[in-house]
């Protein structure tokens, strides 16, 4: 009787992950394939699911309308520019939290952690203003800068969590052999906490990838990423909801590849130190 009680319980167990996986997914799903629909089979009640006339017109509309590269790379720059910015700022501040501690090691990280539940609209009139005075509106700097300081906090608590797992003796260890902070950062530190390191690049570029109110608010034209693209696909007369699906799934596109294929680094580095 038992025997044939595991059977049942992994084919439930499986049945109720492929449930969980496709409710996850359908959010996603649904903008797919209201891109190959026409728009009235998009707004068509009941909604049509998958027996409709499949047509790429709207992905024609959308790139003759729109320099779909020209957004695109600018996705590009702004979350890998703000990706490696934050990281050299918080490689070395995880570093001096997790192994020089001070009595207010735990309070800074609570107070940075604590700036992320702040809402942005509160911060935006002073930021625009900064912004016009410096030279930074609609420029790719200032968006590279506006989103590694939002999610710094973010950086630097998953890397001080990694780093609080590698024993600080192998460190000691290496100091002994001559080994200055660059060298223990570079050459010690940073490819035993690579898993870690890895994921939190992945997680980052994925925050500054879908980030839309500070790159929508910042930004109106040369500095437009791929956000502001999909934006464009709504106009006063009403939404088009087949080409805005097109311009989403065109704006998704390479961060789902990306995810996809880093799937097993993003996992490992997640659980990385979880089991001693």
């Amino acid at each position: 009787m038992a025997r044939d009680v595991k059977p049942r319980r992994k084919a439930l167990n499986t049945a109720l992950a492929w449930a969980a996986g496709l409710l996850i997914f359908f959010p996603i799903l649904w903008p797919i394939l209201t891109s190959f629909k026409t728009e009235g089979d998009a707004i068509a009640s009941p909604p049509v699911l998958l027996f409709f006339d499949w047509t790429l017109e709207n992905y024609a509309v959308v790139q003759e309308r729109s320099d779909y590269m020209r957004y695109l790379w600018n996705s590009v720059i702004i979350a890998g520019g703000s990706t490696l910015l934050g990281l050299l700022v918080a490689v070395p501040a995880a570093w001096s939290m997790a192994f020089v501690p001070s009595k207010r090691t735990k309070d800074i990280l609570m107070w940075m952690l604590s700036t992320k539940m702040l809402p942005a609209v509160g911060v935006l009139y002073p930021i625009y203003l900064m912004f016009i005075q410096m030279g930074l509106l609609d420029t790719r700097i200032g968006l590279v800068i506006v989103l590694m300081l939002i999610n710094l906090p973010i950086i630097v608590w998953m890397l001080y969590t990694y780093f609080r797992e590698i024993p600080g003796e192998i460190l000691e260890a290496a100091r002994m052999d001559g080994a200055g902070l660059r060298e223990e950062i570079l050459y010690v530190l940073t490819p035993m906490a690579l898993p870690g390191i890895a994921s939190t690049v992945l997680l980052n570029v994925i925050l500054a990838w879908n980030e839309a109110f500070w790159t929508l608010n910042l930004t109106a034209a040369n500095a437009a990423p791929l956000t502001a693209f999909i934006a464009s696909y709504s106009s006063p007369e009403g939404l088009f909801y087949a080409k805005l699906s097109a311009a989403s799934t065109m704006a998704i596109a390479p961060i789902l590849i990306l995810g996809w294929f880093s799937q097993k680094q993003l996992v490992r580095g997640l659980t990385f130190g979880a089991v001693k």
